[in-house]
């Protein structure tokens, strides 16, 4: 059966398949060896070369390696958090135990580094505490950064920070949108969740750089792939409380038609969508400084009221 028709479930594939190998392989590893080498056993060590448990195609490196660009950029003093192996070089900052905490994850180029201390000045401003997530292979943690695999990073640190969900606004910009709304999707009771040139279907700005015929991947197989693991409007749909989005009109790396998919999905009793028509994707804080500090601020006191 050729690979861009296989519709059923891994399990199913598996069970009606059963690859002729050697190791024993979970239905994910199973599909997607199958997909990689484009038939289904047994692999030969040359086809298995390189190969480490995934927890999906998205983390292969041609689409998490052509997609994720790690930065070496460190802070000082790190709150390390360990999470499935490795260690997160994160940054917390705490203004009042009881206070409510903002749980920051920033864009692809970017760091925790370009964050603090000014941005935990800011969120200190406004009577919050802070902690900024890094990514695995960016700043100073280990590991890998895999696109699939980081997902429950976020709900690590958050562990480890002792961040009851109930005083937790959550925050995420760019590619960091991702693990936002994950982190909202796991932890549903949050306080509040803040998307900032955010993206609504991941597919889209993941096929725009992926190298799938080195790897014998097809689209389909991505998309259904991403509709497993990053279904926004799934997501957003089962969240209620409140959302604030933020997205210039002259983005030309995320389309603001992301921000209102976004917006128009999310289950919020309470949502907001702030247009800003200065700035583009890499100066959208810069160019409307106030203006998105505004906005931050009154959603964060209306959250914490």
């Amino acid at each position: 059966m050729p690979v861009g028709s296989r519709v059923f479930g891994r399990a199913t594939f598996y069970d009606a398949i059963k690859p002729e190998v050697a190791n024993t392989y979970s239905p994910d590893d199973a599909l997607f060896l199958s997909i990689r080498t484009r038939h289904d056993g047994p692999w030969d060590e040359s086809e298995r070369k390189g190969y480490a448990k995934v927890k999906s195609i998205l983390d292969d490196q041609a689409i998490s390696g052509r997609y994720l660009f790690s930065q070496d950029r460190t802070v000082k003093d790190p709150f390390i958090v360990k999470a499935d192996g490795t260690e997160l070089a994160c940054y917390r900052r705490i203004v009042d135990h009881d206070a409510f905490t903002m749980i920051h994850f920033h864009g692809n180029g970017e760091a925790v580094s370009d964050y603090v201390p000014f941005m935990a000045d800011v969120f200190a401003d406004m009577d919050l505490n802070s902690l900024f997530v890094e990514y695995r292979d960016y700043g100073g943690s280990s590991g890998e950064a895999k696109l699939v695999a980081m997902l429950g990073d976020g709900d690590a640190a958050m562990n480890a920070a002792g961040v009851s969900p109930e005083n937790a606004i959550v925050f995420g910009r760019s590619i960091g949108s991702l693990y936002a709304i994950e982190l909202a999707h796991r932890q549903p009771s949050i306080a509040g969740l803040i998307i900032e040139s955010g993206i609504a279907n991941p597919a889209e700005r993941f096929l725009a750089h992926a190298e799938l015929e080195s790897v014998g991947f097809d689209e389909d197989a991505v998309d259904r792939e991403v509709k497993r693991h990053f279904n926004h409007k799934e997501k957003l749909s089962r969240y209620t409380h409140p959302l604030l989005t933020l997205h210039t009109e002259n983005d030309g790396l995320i389309d603001i038609s992301h921000a209102e998919r976004n917006h128009k999905w999310a289950g919020s009793r309470q949502k907001r969508l702030v247009r800003f028509p200065r700035g583009n994707h890499n100066t959208i804080f810069g160019a409307n400084e106030k203006e998105y500090l505004d906005a931050v601020r009154s959603f964060a006191s209306s959250v914490q009221r």
